[in-house]
């Protein structure tokens, strides 16, 4: 089965989101996945090294995958609207796969901003299959995490500046279940050194999922 890429643009609360919609190379799709991307103010995109490297782990592992720009990012409109904004920006995409693939589950997962956006979004939703959260920061309040009742995957680079090793363990061991935590050896925030790492411990993370 030849990989089949799609470009688009959802309707959006603020406007549209430019979009990027890939399915498994080899195989029909058995879930969809949504990925949001880290910082609009910082640089982030859709098409980010590390955004890119987790959807190609989770089409590795035999999910659709959604990517796209949040408001004011790209071609998507709208201004930048301090997370609750990109929350809802998410909220819309997630329907707009929903409806694309009804009759599979769903999974949400995120790198950075992009992570604790999909958090918010994904914990009240009880049918998603996991939360991948990527790149985690430990700089904000983490509270609404303890006692997040959906399967929560943190994957975290060893030397990640916004979410140092101690920092993270101590928010993860006050989580409630079902819950992974995953260390990739790697530079800093950005994975660096440790890409083909991450993309594969996505792969494998996913897999365990039906």
């Amino acid at each position: 089965m030849a990989r089949r890429i799609e470009s688009y643009f959802l309707e959006g609360p603020a406007g549209r989101l430019e979009a990027l919609l890939e399915e498994p190379e080899d195989r029909a799709p058995r879930m969809a996945a949504l990925v949001c991307h880290p910082h609009p103010l910082y640089g982030g995109t859709m098409h980010n090294k590390v955004v890119y490297r987790v959807a190609r782990g989770l089409r590795q592992g035999g999910l659709v995958v959604l990517r796209f720009n949040f408001r004011g990012v790209g071609a998507s409109e709208g201004a930048h609207a301090h997370m609750t904004g990109e929350i809802e920006d998410a909220r819309g995409a997630l329907e707009w796969l929903r409806q694309r693939y009804p009759d599979l589950p769903f999974a949400l997962a995120g790198f950075s901003f992009g992570a604790r956006v999909i958090t918010q979004l994904g914990c009240p939703l009880q049918e998603a299959r996991f939360l991948m959260a990527v790149g985690h920061s430990t700089q904000s309040d983490n509270g609404y995490l303890e006692k997040c009742p959906a399967a929560k995957i943190f994957v975290q680079s060893t030397h990640d500046e916004f979410g140092p090793r101690g920092a993270l363990q101590a928010v993860y061991d006050n989580l409630a279940e079902p819950k992974e935590l995953i260390w990739i050896e790697a530079e800093d925030h950005f994975f660096r050194g440790g890409l083909e790492q991450l993309e594969e411990a996505v792969t494998t993370a996913a897999g365990n999922y039906r």
